[in-house]
């Protein structure tokens, strides 16, 4: 896997202050998408052992809140295969540090048993996941005003109240605009 760029002290990316990791590849291509560089693939820099161990070091403060992952595309599957043992760690090492992902796909794309972009790793990177960002950028349902996305469509779902129900859950804290 590659990624794009990782930010420390990151605020736009999730409740709080985050560390956020932009993964490289994305096959959805939204019109309008922010960081189109970041569809291919081979963008930016092969993420390595010491990659994941300057995060997991920048994870360590007090006041650093959690990871966010985006891109391009977390859910691309070898990027899921990539970021689910490094997840795993992430909450192994701090328990009390939340992780959210942004994914152009919805969670139902995610959980159908369509052959993409679902694979092997989805349903445990799922469950180590606390809020999920789902669906498209919709170019013309873009809105400035939306707290943590671009477009009127997408959701943010608390993911382990939506997997212990079985129900759509999105998350409270967030401005009802």
């Amino acid at each position: 896997m590659y990624y794009g760029q990782i930010k420390n002290c990151d605020i736009a990316d999730g409740e709080g202050v985050r560390v956020t990791l932009f993964v490289s590849g994305c096959t959805n291509r939204c019109e309008g998408c922010f960081q189109p560089q970041t569809w291919d693939f081979r963008y930016g820099q092969e993420f390595t052992q010491d990659t994941e161990e300057q995060i997991i070091k920048m994870l360590a403060p007090d006041y650093i809140n959690g990871l966010t992952l985006l891109g391009g595309e977390p859910f691309e599957p070898e990027n899921q295969r990539a970021l689910l043992p490094f997840v795993k760690r992430v909450k192994e090492t701090y328990p009390n540090k939340n992780i959210w992902a942004f994914t152009g796909f919805t969670l139902e794309q995610l959980q159908s048993q369509e052959p993409h972009p679902r694979c092997e790793a989805t349903d445990e990177l799922l469950s180590l996941i606390d809020i999920l960002v789902d669906g498209r950028f919709e170019k013309d349902k873009k809105n400035l005003m939306l707290k943590f996305r671009g477009s009127e469509n997408q959701r943010i779902i608390d993911l382990p109240k939506t997997l212990a129900t079985g129900e759509i859950t999105l998350w409270d804290k967030i401005d009802k605009r």
